[in-house]
Order: C-alpha cells, then structure tokens, then sequence
C-alpha cells in the first residue's frame, strides 16, 4: 500500500517487520528492541530528507551512519545499526518495498575487541558462598546461591536462567533444559555444587515463596512470581563483589565458565554447544581470554618472563 505520493507508509511497515524479526527470525525481545528502534531511526532519517521507504539508497544509509558516528556513537552501536539496516533492506526487497537492496556494500565498522573480565575459579567459589552458606535455611539466600550457582556450573544466559521452570532440570542425570535464542533448545550439564544448591532450594526454598503467581517457574521473587531479570543481576554483583572479584553481572559468570572450561581442556566445539553460540566464532574470543590469563601467570612466575 502507498499513498498518493508513492510515499510507503512507515506505521504498518514497521509493524510487519516487527513481526518477521519476532516469528519468523526468532529474535529476542531485546535484538527486536534494538533492531525496531535502529530502524524507526533510519527511517525517520530519510523522512526528514523527503525520502520515502521506497527511495532508501546506499548513499542514504551511509550518510546515516555517519551522522551517527559524528554524533559519538561506538562502533559496537553503529555495527548493529548496519546489522539492522541490512536485516530490514533485504525484508523489504523481498516485500516488494524496495526494488533492489541497497545495504548489500554496506559494511560494519570493525569493533575494538575487549576482553571480557572473569573471576578466578577460586572466586567462583567464594561468589556463591558469600551469598549463603552451608547451613542456612533463608529462602532468599538459598534462592540467591543456587542463581549464582547455576549460572557458573552452566554457563546459560540470565534470561534463560530465570526462564527454567521445576520439569526443565533433570535431577538424575544432573542436566538443564534450557530454551535459548531463538527458541532454540539444548541440553547443559551441572555438576555437585549446582545439584546441592537445587536440592536445597527445591526442599527448604522455593516451598517458603510459592503463591498463586508462582506456575512451574524454577526460580522465585520474594512476592512469589517468576524471578526478575534484574534481580538475579543485583544478586550478582552483590555476590562477586563480595569475592573480591571485578564488578560484572550474569554474563561475567557466563565469560568465566567458558574460560575455565577451555582452561581445564574442554574441546572448543564442546562449549559452544553448551553456551549455546551459533557461530564458532562467537565462542572463540575465549580463547583469547585464555591465553591473557596464561601470559598474566608467565609474566609473574616465570624468573625470565
């Protein structure tokens, strides 16, 4: 549908692409966020220019991101603005929006790669014991140890973490359910600390938290419905900043794990199945975290370093 003008109404456009990232691409809420608001961007942009939807050229999306980077934004910003702006190019040439696709020579600035910072494995322990130790019975504390617990031993993202529900762990053979990216499902081990933390819970925890809300929800608020992103994040911080550990939330325990898994002589594929990486290249930057650690050693024990 067009208007007089030939003009291709952005309102119903943006909905329909909205719902090709959200069923038919898979992504997270959070990628979909990102990808609508880089693309509202863009196509308010070229509104503001007199060009229609149908009109966006490669000399249009260049000079947006610019603007963008003139303005400050990171490189990591301006590659997913790219990632967005060929995601919804190549939509609407199939759509028949666009004649031809002028995002195909446009290319992602290179980020600057940083390493992600990771707790020793002697912190790792000292991160879940600082928020409960052996003997106590407070749900909260329970609850707040098997997060970091669960988070360590497996390596999942918080938002899969928080969205296990009671069947999804398989007690007996010491594994996880869990649902990822792009509703894709694979199965991850958790080894004797873990296990201990969801006995405890499952038997002293959950039962002091459980309310109407609750549903089969694994983990709990303390008003009973499903644990909170966010709190399972400030239970995080509380917990490695008590270990003595760099400032760093759920995904740090995610870098860590890998790390140590690679360290001990996991195969490189192995992790990224269980980290649940598409690509191999994802899972290599912990490599690289890796070797630092090793040189970080030489450097201080070795007499030549």
């Amino acid at each position: 549908m067009t208007t007089p003008s030939g003009a291709v109404p952005s309102g119903g456009v943006l909905d329909d692409f909205t719902t090709y990232l959200r069923y038919e691409k898979g992504h997270s809420e959070h990628t979909v966020r990102a990808y609508l608001g880089d693309v509202r961007g863009l196509v308010s942009y070229a509104g503001a220019r007199g060009v229609p939807i149908g009109d966006i050229d490669l000399p249009l999306l260049r000079s947006w991101l610019a603007d963008h980077t003139r303005r400050g934004a990171a490189r990591t910003t301006v590659a997913r603005q790219v990632s967005s702006a060929k995601t919804f190019c190549a939509w609407a040439t199939r759509e028949g929006l666009l004649g031809s696709d002028p995002s195909t020579r446009l290319q992602a600035p290179k980020a600057h790669r940083t390493l992600p910072a990771v707790l020793a494995p002697a912190q790792a322990a000292v991160a879940a014991t600082a928020v409960a130790d052996d003997a106590t019975d407070d749900p909260i504390a329970l609850r707040d140890r098997l997060i970091v617990e669960l988070l360590y031993a497996s390596g999942i993202r918080v938002g899969e973490l928080c969205g296990l529900d009671i069947d999804d762990v398989d007690s007996p053979r010491r594994v996880l359910r869990v649902i990822g990216k792009g509703n894709k499902q694979r199965t991850v081990p958790y080894g004797d600390p873990a296990a201990r933390a969801i006995d405890r819970w499952l038997s002293h925890g959950r039962p002091a938290l459980v309310g109407p809300r609750s549903g089969d929800a694994l983990l709990l608020g303390a008003r009973g419905g499903r644990l909170d992103q966010r709190m399972a994040r400030t239970v995080v911080h509380r917990a490695v900043a008590a270990a003595g550990g760099p400032d760093m939330g759920p995904h740090g325990l995610r870098h860590s794990a890998a790390t140590h898994l690679l360290e001990g002589g996991a195969d490189l594929r192995v992790v990224q199945e269980l980290l649940g990486h598409s690509s191999l290249a994802t899972t290599q930057i912990y490599t690289h975290v890796s070797v630092e650690r090793l040189r970080a050693v030489h450097r201080q024990a070795h007499p030549r370093a």
